[in-house]
């Protein structure tokens, strides 16, 4: 946050905000004069939208992208979960459940057919279907649940289209 903002207010984006973003999240490794460059900036300028980009939590993180299949055998599965009940603690002691599931890597409260779309990774059926039944002895409200194994992933982006969701901003 800035010094003058009030707590919970957002940071305003302009345009170079959302492009130090886009850039960012295809390269986080990018150097801060290679960065201002792109975005027409000079370092310094750059350097210090950087940090407050970082300090307004708009810039959670910097990692890597690992090529699982170069690090052997795995499986993808999407799942499908209904809830047995629906009150705020049932939501509440089922995500704190799975939080705890190194296994599954996103998870979704969806509206729809059923509650939630969870994303596994995993060595394969066996240690997916080990991770299920567990899960199920835990007692965490799953009424039911479909899995879906990813046959093959066609792409799988990492970034978002920042720059097409602000273009109507100018």
């Amino acid at each position: 946050m800035n010094d003058g903002q009030a707590k919970g207010e957002r940071t305003r984006l302009d345009r170079i905000d959302v492009r130090i973003l886009a850039h960012l999240q295809k390269n986080g490794r990018v150097t801060n004069v290679q960065l201002a460059d792109a975005v027409g900036l000079s370092a310094s300028p750059c350097l210090m939208r950087v940090k407050r980009l970082e300090k307004a939590g708009y810039i959670t993180g910097y990692g890597a992208h690992i090529a699982l299949q170069k690090l052997g055998d795995t499986m993808l599965v999407f799942t499908e979960v209904t809830l047995s009940d629906h009150r705020r603690r049932d939501f509440a002691r089922f995500e704190t459940a799975i939080r705890g599931v190194d296994e599954i890597i996103e998870c979704h409260l969806v509206s729809g057919g059923y509650d939630y779309l969870l994303k596994f990774i995993t060595k394969g059926v066996v240690h997916y279907q080990a991770i299920i039944e567990h899960l199920l002895e835990q007692n965490i409200g799953i009424e039911k649940y479909f899995s879906y194994v990813v046959i093959k992933s066609i792409f799988s982006k990492t970034h978002y289209p920042l720059e097409s969701f602000f273009a109507s901003r100018e």
